[in-house]
C-alpha cells in the first residue's frame, strides 16, 4: 500500500478506558488527517458515544472491510467488530468483556497488517487485569503482538522528544531481571537499537548501554552482571561495527543522552527506562488534578510490521469523563506516519 498518507489501523484499546475518547479527539486534529488515513479497529457504538461525549464534529462511518473506508472530512472510519455491549459495560473499571474486546482488536489489527490491508498499527491502551479476567495470560501489548506474529527477537522502545530508550526486559518482576540480563539478550537488544536508528535514518547512531547495578556494578563490588553478561555483549556488538558505549551508571546516563551525547539508550529493565522518559514527557497539574502533558510513544521493535502506541495506560479514573489528554495519541499517529515514510 502507498505510504504517502498511510492507512493506520488504530486499535481502540480497552473500551472502558480512555482509548475511545483520545482517538476521537485525535481524529479532530488537522495534523493527524494530513499525515495519515486512520481506521479505528473497535466498536462503532463506543466511538459514537466518545464523539458525543466531547462534542466532536465527527460522523462515525462503520465498515466491515478496510477497502470500504472513505476518509472524508469530518468522517471517522471504524472497522466495527461489534463485540462489546456499551449499554451494560462498566466504565472506568476492570471487566472481562472489555479485556476480551480489546484483545480481539489487537488480533484483528495483526491480521490486517500481515495481509497488508493496513500499513501500520497504532494502539490505544489496554488493561492487564481486564485481559487476565478474559482469560488472556499476556503481560502487555508487546508480548501479545510478538506472540500473534510469531516474533522471537523484539523489544520495547520508548521515544520522547528528548530520549529514545530500548529495553532488555519489560513486564517481569524485579526479582527476575538479573537472571534475564544475559549476554545474548543484551546483544539482541543492542542490535534492535541499531535497527531502530537505521529506521530513523541514523545508521551511524551512538548507542549507550546502562548498567544493571548501582554505579554499573563498580567493578563487581555491587554485582557482577556487568562483568559477566553486559560487557561481553557490548564487545560483541562493537565487533559487528556498532558504536556502543557502556555499561554506564544509569543515574547519569540519561542526562548525558538527553544532552546529545548518545542517540539511544539500552535500559536493563522496565522502570530504569520508563522513569526518565515519562519524567520528561508527562506533566501533572495538582490544581486542576489533570495531566496537562503526555508526550512520548511506545514502539515495538522487531515485528514484521510497524506498531506505535501511546505511552500511558487506560486511566480508569479519568475515563468517560470528557477530560482525557490525547497528546500521546496524536504523537503516536505522527510518529507512525514519519517512520513509514522513512522506510
Amino acid at each position: 500500500m502507498s505510504t504517502a498518507r498511510p492507512v493506520l489501523g488504530v486499535t481502540m484499546g480497552d473500551p472502558a478506558g480512555v482509548g475511545p475518547e483520545i482517538i476521537a479527539r485525535a481524529a479532530c486534529e488537522r495534523a493527524v488527517l494530513e499525515r495519515a488515513r486512520p481506521v479505528v479497529i473497535g466498536s462503532a457504538d463506543a466511538m459514537r458515544e466518545a464523539a458525543t461525549l466531547i462534542a466532536a464534529p465527527l460522523a462515525i462511518h462503520a465498515v466491515h472491510r478496510v477497502d470500504e473506508c472513505r476518509w472524508g472530512d469530518g468522517v471517522l472510519e471504524v472497522l466495527d467488530l461489534a463485540n462489546v455491549d456499551m449499554a451494560s459495560l462498566p466504565r472506568g473499571a476492570v471487566s472481562a468483556p472489555a479485556g476480551r474486546a480489546a484483545y480481539e482488536y489487537i488480533e484483528t489489527a495483526v491480521r490486517l497488517a500481515r495481509e497488508r490491508a493496513i500499513d501500520g498499527i497504532v494502539t490505544a491502551p489496554i488493561n492487564k487485569e481486564a485481559l487476565a479476567a478474559a482469560g488472556k495470560s499476556h503481560t502487555g501489548h508487546t508480548e501479545i503482538l510478538a506472540d500473534l506474529s510469531g516474533t522471537r527477537d523484539f523489544a520495547m522502545l520508548l521515544m520522547g522528544r528528548e530520549l529514545k530508550v530500548i529495553h532488555v526486559t519489560t513486564h517481569v518482576s524485579l526479582r527476575r531481571v538479573p537472571d534475564l540480563v544475559t549476554r545474548d539478550r543484551v546483544l539482541r537488544t543492542i542490535r534492535l537499537a541499531r535497527q531502530t536508528l537505521i529506521g530513523l535514518d541514523r545508521p551511524r547512531g551512538r548507542i549507550a548501554v546502562a548498567g544493571l547495578n548501582p554505579h554499573a556494578g563498580e567493578d563487581g563490588l555491587f554485582g557482577d552482571e556487568e562483568q559477566h553478561q553486559i560487557i561481553p555483549a557490548i564487545e560483541a556488538a562493537r565487533a559487528e561495527g556498532m558504536d556502543v558505549t557502556g555499561p554506564l551508571p544509569a543515574d547519569t546516563l540519561f542526562s548525558r543522552a538527553r544532552g546529545g551525547e548518545f542517540d539511544i539508550v539500552v535500559a536493563m529493565y522496565h522502570d530504569q527506562g520508563h522513569i526518565p522518559v515519562k519524567t520528561l514527557g508527562f506533566e501533572y497539574d495538582e490544581a486542576s488534578r489533570r495531566w496537562t502533558g503526555l508526550s512520548g510513544v511506545n514502539v515495538t521493535v522487531g515485528l514484521p510490521f510497524l506498531r506505535v502506541s501511546v505511552d500511558h495506560g487506560t486511566a480508569f479514573d479519568r475515563a468517560w469523563k470528557g477530560i482525557a489528554n490525547h497528546e500521546s495519541m496524536v504523537e503516536a499517529i505522527e510518529v507512525a506516519a514519519a517512520m513509514l515514510a522513512s522506510r
